[in-house]
């Protein structure tokens, strides 16, 4: 059985010629020949053709019916590994790749040989080199920049993976021992190609050491940066918010440096909840690529432990001996393209003095509402669609009307992969504009729900989000005890303060809400909903104090017509006080616990 295999795949054509010897001979003059193009570009078989296609079978079944079946299988993996022919490039795209790794992901890597077969195949995919070692129990992967070693044993399991980078000695990697363990090789697949788009740079080799060793001179100075704006009791969620760098973490493996800058409120407190779940915030990646025009980049480090008399870092300058002119840059790059405005992407653009390519223009809401759905798929729902429907518990559902502004009075933005920039001092100045835009951005997409519809016709409090000047939006909407619109506008000054001013016409009632209660509760929740509920809750607390107060002052002048209305009120009253007594913000969902979260993030009373 798997003989016959190993002949097909020695011999392409021989799959082929024996259907053609069971299917009966077409003479030349047929019509069905002369119709068919097919037909006419196919070999045609005689009778002595078919007595040698047999001879040739009955040949090889007997030269491989002694063979073992290991030898069949080193066979195959031959025929897989060299395509006939050699005119095909090995790539995935070829055909017996494409099989072979399907059998590797059916296939559970057990047994060494097994797992030896799935690094070379992913070694083969992102175009390195495999070696096996000849106790064969190590497996290295290697590039002209770097190597990879695989130590197992005998029964596959995997003792130690180490990384090799020009210059240096092998380091052990904690995280892909733990991934080549966990079976999941396409992760371990991914830090490869990490590994490689490291030496994505132009040149020969010596070229490419001198980029890494750039990129080793930021990560030193931007370590050195963190430890000088860290103190001893300082938490993560302080470092994150407020730290000029953010919270750093290292390089390790293929895996590059990342700084995270902003927690959102209900991350915070599930970090205060639970300590040490380590709460995954926005961040960024510290890369280095290739550049079309060349910078001047440091091969060293060049913080001094000194700092200058704003409490920055001093730096050295860029001396011949500690820079090199590489058609390189430095890179902040993004898990996936980040919305900003136009006018956070001059600022950057003017600090760091390099443009920021590949950039185009849209409305800034709409970039909003597709970076909050987060699938691919809905890309079409979020950018033709403006109204969506947000549930809150103990509120009416809101509806919300995300204005998108017109080309002259609209905010514009544009979708950033990654910002270029070639001194390690730009990066604590792009990180606080980075939090100032994903503070601008959390509010609006506060507003943004996959709920399109209002399937079960519930009431309704409707609202408009419209872009104003800057970073500042309004948010209009009827005012609870009048009939004309109010209107709430709230200026983003940066990523830790907030001014919000509520607007109401004249003539209507003045709601029981100031400035400043709203702005405490929007920089308490980061949320649009959760503060136009705080709004709606205090009016209509307002409006039954007040009914309580008008049924009082009638029931002195007549007790006995007034006195079941009284009892109403007084019990009605009694419920929504006690209710305005909780916190104004509990939840964006109707779920207890979630509305028991809420609570402890929107603690404020007026």
């Amino acid at each position: 059985m798997g003989h016959s295999c190993c002949c097909c795949c020695k011999y392409p054509g021989a799959a082929r010629r024996q259907r053609l010897r069971t299917q009966p001979s077409k003479q030349p003059g047929d019509a069905e020949d002369a119709a068919s193009p097919q037909s006419q570009g196919e070999e045609r078989a005689d009778p002595v053709t078919l007595l040698s296609i047999n001879a040739l079978m009955d040949k090889l079944h007997l030269k491989y019916a002694q063979k073992p079946w290991i030898e069949t299988l080193k066979l195959v993996r031959l025929c897989m590994d060299k395509p006939p022919r050699g005119s095909i490039s090995v790539t995935s795209h070829h055909p017996l790749l494409s099989c072979l790794e399907k059998i590797q992901r059916t296939l559970n890597a057990k047994s060494l040989s097994t797992v030896m077969s799935r690094l070379e195949f992913l070694s083969k995919q992102r175009g390195l080199k495999s070696h096996i070692s000849p106790n064969g129990t190590a497996c290295y992967l290697t590039s002209d920049m770097f190597y990879v070693e695989v130590q197992l044993e005998k029964d596959g399991k995997v003792i130690d993976v180490k990384l090799a980078h020009p210059g240096e000695a092998p380091v052990v990697c904690d995280d892909l021992v733990q991934l080549l363990r966990m079976k999941n090789y396409d992760a371990f697949g991914k830090i490869l190609e990490g590994l490689l788009n490291l030496y994505q740079i132009p040149g020969n080799s010596d070229m490419k050491a001198k980029v890494y060793l750039a990129l080793q001179s930021l990560e030193k100075d931007l370590y050195s940066m963190s430890l000088l704006y860290r103190t001893q009791d300082v938490n993560r969620v302080t470092e994150v918010l407020h730290g000029k760098a953010g919270q750093l973490v290292q390089r390790t493996g293929g895996t590059p440096m990342n700084i995270e800058y902003y927690l959102s409120p209900y991350q915070v407190l599930e970090e205060e909840l639970n300590p040490g779940s380590q709460v995954c915030g926005t961040k960024v990646f510290v890369t280095v690529g290739s550049s079309n025009t060349t910078h001047k980049l440091p091969i060293s480090p060049l913080i001094v432990d000194s700092q200058a008399g704003d409490g920055n870092p001093a730096f050295l300058p860029l001396t011949d001996e500690l820079s090199m002119d590489l058609s390189a840059c430095f890179f902040l790059s993004f898990h996936r393209p980040f919305p900003m405005s136009s006018s956070s992407i001059q600022e950057i653009q003017k600090f760091t003095g390099i443009p920021i390519d590949g950039l185009k223009l849209a409305s800034l809401h709409a970039l909003i509402v597709q970076f909050t759905f987060n699938d691919e798929y809905k890309e079409d729902l979020a950018m033709n669609n403006s109204c969506f429907f947000v549930s809150l518990p103990d509120c009416p559902k809101h509806s919300y009307f995300i204005n998108k502004g017109t080309e002259k009075s609209g905010i514009t933005g544009a979708l950033v992969s990654k910002i270029p920039f070639t001194h390690p001092k730009c990066v604590p100045a792009i990180i606080e504009i980075l939090r100032h835009q994903v503070a601008y951005n959390t509010l609006i997409g506060s507003c943004v729900s996959e709920n399109t519809i209002n399937e079960d016709c519930s009431e309704l409090l409707y609202f408009e989000v419209s872009p104003q000047k800057g970073t500042s939006f309004s948010i209009s909407f009827q005012h609870p005890m009048g009939e004309s619109l109010a209107c709430v506008v709230a200026d983003v000054l940066s990523s830790r303060q907030i001014r919000c001013s509520l607007h109401t016409h004249p003539q209507d009632v003045t709601l029981n809400c100031c400035n400043d209660f709203i702005t405490r509760v929007m920089e308490r929740c980061m949320s649009v909903p959760l503060v136009m509920r705080a709004i709606f809750k205090n009016s209509v607390t307002m409006k039954v104090d007040g009914e309580i107060q008008n049924t009082e002052v009638t029931s002195e002048q007549n007790p006995e017509v007034t006195c079941k209305q009284t009892e109403s009120s007084n019990s009605t009253g009694a419920n929504i006080s006690g209710a305005s007594m909780q916190n104004s913000c509990d939840g964006m969902e109707a779920s207890s616990s979630t509305a028991s979260i809420d609570c402890e993030i929107c603690d404020v009373s007026v």
